[in-house]
């Protein structure tokens, strides 16, 4: 178990798919409150800000469901773990912030992350060059398309290369959280989140060898 809480970034934005975002900060608050509940002299296991890419701190997800984050991107502080979640993301790719944003974390962060067609603006930013990585089912033929220097996986739930991981589609981000949380913090708190979440989790292997069964 860490000895300080971990930060988690996840950043959302107008036309965010919602349980892209929403399912991993549903992981890590929940690993936290299990912590809480278990072991009340412990140290949280980790910290989840939302950052929004908006003029304002209110972003409209998929489907229209309002959210409000924690901080603007300009405020963004230094994170251990940053995650872009998948949705809409052309102009967020296009977006010199954004992209400067991921650039800068990923020498800041312990990991940075992506769900779905979140890895599209990580790809943009080159953060992805030379990696084995995964998106949603329906882009995986574009991401490889528009990103020759990745080289895009499909039948994965998430690929982690210690640094830098990816997920698949939508739920797949819980797997990935799931995950982060037995990586970075311990394996049977993954297990307890995971049915504490009712979730049928099956910790899998990744390119970079690693095994959180």
């Amino acid at each position: 178990m860490p000895a300080t809480p971990i930060r988690v970034a996840i950043l959302v934005y107008d036309e965010v798919e919602v349980l892209d975002a929403c399912g991993p900060f549903e992981v890590f608050s929940v690993a936290t409150r299990l912590v809480r509940r278990r072991q009340s002299s412990t140290p949280d296991p980790f910290e989840v800000i939302t950052i929004s890419t908006e003029p304002t701190t209110t972003v409209r997800a998929r489907g229209g469901l309002a959210l409000v984050a924690d901080r603007l991107l300009a405020d963004a502080p230094a994170c251990d773990v940053v995650l872009v979640p998948g949705g809409v993301t052309d102009r967020i790719e296009s977006d010199g912030r954004v992209l400067d944003w991921i650039t800068r974390s990923s020498g800041e962060a312990r990991v940075i992350a992506s769900v779905c067609t979140g890895a599209f603006p990580l790809a943009r930013a080159g953060i992805l060059d030379g990696l084995t990585a995964t998106t949603h089912w329906e882009d995986l033929a574009e991401l490889q398309a528009r990103y020759p220097a990745v080289r895009v996986m499909s039948d994965t739930r998430y690929l982690d290369h210690g640094h830098v991981a990816t997920s698949a589609g939508v739920s797949a981000g819980i797997d990935l959280a799931l995950h982060l949380v037995a990586r970075l913090a311990d394996g049977e708190l993954a297990r307890a989140t995971a049915r504490q979440m009712d979730y049928p989790w099956r910790p899998s292997a990744t390119p970079s060898g690693q095994d959180c069964q």
